[in-house]
């Protein structure tokens, strides 16, 4: 069951990012600001309420546990996992981030730590998270 349904979600998010370029045309954005703030709220909405759901029952070890998990996840298995298998099948991909990208990441990465490192949170701290994601958003939908 768990292989079927996982064919079946492959099949579907080939066709959720086969339309990235149409989207992006027709709403003239940016595919960098599709592909980094758009599909990843969408991709991750289940993992996103589940999240919030610890979070509102005062469980936050595995809120995030959640959060932290699925992005490590990504950044040690997923991209590595992408960038081989291409050069096997012949298409380029690289992990050249711009100077900007790299910037961003660090200083995200940065404010994250930062703000769990103490084991707690209040809403501050969360209003604080809200609004660095809104100025990164905000600055690649403005970038070129």
């Amino acid at each position: 069951m768990l292989a079927a349904v996982t064919i079946l979600v492959s099949i579907s998010c080939e066709y959720l990012v086969g339309s990235i370029e149409g989207l992006s045309h027709s709403w003239n954005l940016s595919q960098t600001f599709v592909g980094l703030i758009l599909l990843p709220i969408v991709g991750n909405a289940a993992e996103h309420v589940s999240a919030v759901t610890f979070a509102m029952q005062n469980k936050m070890g595995l809120s995030l546990g959640i959060a932290l998990g699925s992005s490590m996840q990504i950044a040690l298995f997923v991209t590595p996992f992408v960038v081989l298998t291409g050069w096997a099948i012949d298409i380029p991909m690289t992990l050249y981030f711009s100077v900007f990208e790299t910037i961003v990441l660090f200083l995200s990465v940065y404010v994250v730590n930062s703000v769990i490192s103490d084991g707690s949170s209040n809403w501050l701290e969360g209003a604080m998270l809200l609004g660095c994601y809104s100025i990164v958003a905000l600055a690649f939908y403005l970038l070129p």
